[in-house]
């Protein structure tokens, strides 16, 4: 079944054309924060779709018992709520990523990206839509966290995953890695990159 154009821009616009992070800029601390490895930056990213297309969800599904004057406070509960959740199942199931993580799981609370979209969108739409919505800038998220990291670890550490990428024999013959990259600096200059690259294509 073909996607409606409404469908088409609420899913996919957030992976390029109006991508939270290098559109919106918004979300960018997590960039600097979790993007030193590619798996935190992955399970990162994983955590947030989920939560903001659940987030979404529920506050699509109370927006017209919640009263104006403390929709932020239900917001936030919501948020917290779901927030706990993951940071517990990832204590249980991923302990080291969890660890390596740390308070930034707790600071998706507070992500801008999160709230943005339950106060923009969630709060005057449908749930269906409301979770194409959250799915969509919830990925858009990701695939520049992940991209980041990617660089960060391979040129950083030679490694993805944890595992060895750039042979033994680059060592050998006197490659160095890039210590520059382990820097949060260097997040915000490949994010800056990723800007550049995509304006330059995007030239409307």
């Amino acid at each position: 079944m073909a996607l409606s154009q409404k469908t088409k821009e609420t899913l996919l616009g957030p992976l390029s054309a109006n991508n939270p992070v290098i559109v919106q800029i918004l979300g960018i601390c997590s960039a600097l924060a979790v993007t030193v490895q590619l798996k935190p930056a992955l399970v990162m990213g994983i955590a947030v779709t989920i939560i903001v297309a659940m987030s979404n969800v529920v506050i699509s599904l109370l927006r017209n018992t919640i009263p104006m004057r403390i929709r932020i406070i239900v917001q936030l509960v919501v948020v917290a709520a779901l927030v706990t959740l993951v940071s517990e199942i990832l204590k249980a199931f991923a302990y080291d990523v969890a660890v390596q993580l740390s308070v930034y799981i707790g600071l998706i609370i507070t992500n801008c990206i999160l709230m943005g979209r339950l106060e923009a969108f969630a709060m005057t739409n449908s749930v269906g839509d409301s979770l194409l919505d959250g799915l969509g800038n919830g990925l858009g998220y990701a695939i520049i966290l992940v991209i980041v990291a990617f660089f960060r670890e391979l040129l950083g550490s030679g490694t993805l995953l944890g595992f060895q990428v750039i042979p033994q024999w680059c060592y050998d013959h006197g490659y160095v890695n890039n210590g520059m990259m382990m820097m949060p600096a260097m997040a915000l200059i490949l994010v800056g990159c990723i800007i550049w690259v995509h304006r330059s294509i995007n030239k409307e």
